[in-house]
């Protein structure tokens, strides 16, 4: 679902969803008759313009008898947001699923998603929404393409081919999907043709390697056929080792199936 909680008057109203209901109305407001309203300031507060725009939303574009300022996760109003968002992916959308993302950070990767995506065929709704959630929760909503932990914890882990001195550190987690380790640093590099070995910080630094490298790992380890299952929990176990963070990867989860129409 598009929301997890209750937003409006006497709603929850937790900053994720109700960022996504300011996201949505602002992607419907051609849907209005002149004149048409304000955009709302997508900053997650509640107040007399958010709820005010609920109302409208409803009695206006919706046309009904009157507005009650709530919505739930899954009603009428939500579905009818989502009906008014042009079909495929876009920043828009993108921006709905990842509502705490800033905007130039959604500007930097959308064209490199769309690249990675064709380019390891994770093109149909159900991939690119697991594929979306997991580097939403990976980086925190594009906040980092590098892990905030030095790597040390990495260091003699023979399982990660880190074998020389220094390697925790040197080949800590980067990319969307957080690339660990020599071995696999080296597997990239042998991939691409490109020494990632020699250079490791490239693959967080530069946006086009950051997403490739995270649309790699998913195609080497057929996480598409997981997705294609709907299995969220075998997806990932496969990117984490565990489940670290399920709950949160299920939330990014339910607004992109809901954006993406599924």
């Amino acid at each position: 679902m598009c929301i997890a909680r209750s937003v409006g008057e006497s709603g929850r109203n937790d900053l994720p969803d109700v960022m996504v209901f300011q996201t949505l109305f602002n992607l419907n407001i051609s849907r209005f008759p002149d004149p048409k309203p304000a955009k709302l300031k997508v900053d997650g507060r509640i107040g007399p313009g958010t709820l005010k725009a609920i109302e409208r939303f409803e009695t206006t574009v919706m046309k009904l008898a009157s507005s009650d300022r709530m919505l739930a996760p899954g009603d009428a109003t939500m579905a009818a947001l989502l009906n008014g968002l042009p079909p495929g992916p876009s920043k828009e959308k993108l921006a709905v699923v990842m509502p705490r993302a800033l905007p130039p950070k959604v500007d930097l990767y959308y064209e490199a998603l769309v690249v990675g995506l064709k380019k390891y065929d994770i093109t149909s709704s159900r991939r690119m929404a697991h594929f979306i959630a997991q580097i939403g929760h990976e980086t925190a909503s594009f906040r980092y393409a590098e892990e905030i932990a030095d790597g040390s914890a990495y260091e003699g882990r023979r399982d990660l081919g880190n074998t020389k001195p220094g390697d925790g550190k040197r080949f800590k987690g980067r990319g969307l999907i957080q690339l660990t380790g020599r071995a696999n640093y080296t597997a990239y590099s042998e991939a691409t043709g490109v020494d990632y070995v020699a250079k490791p910080q490239l693959v967080a630094s530069d946006p086009l390697v950051a997403v490739d490298v995270a649309c790699w790992f998913w195609n080497t380890h057929k996480i598409s056929k997981l997705a294609d299952k709907d299995d969220a929990k075998a997806v990932t176990k496969t990117i984490n080792g565990g489940y670290n963070g399920l709950d949160d990867r299920l939330d990014y989860l339910g607004r992109a199936k809901a954006v993406l129409g599924i």
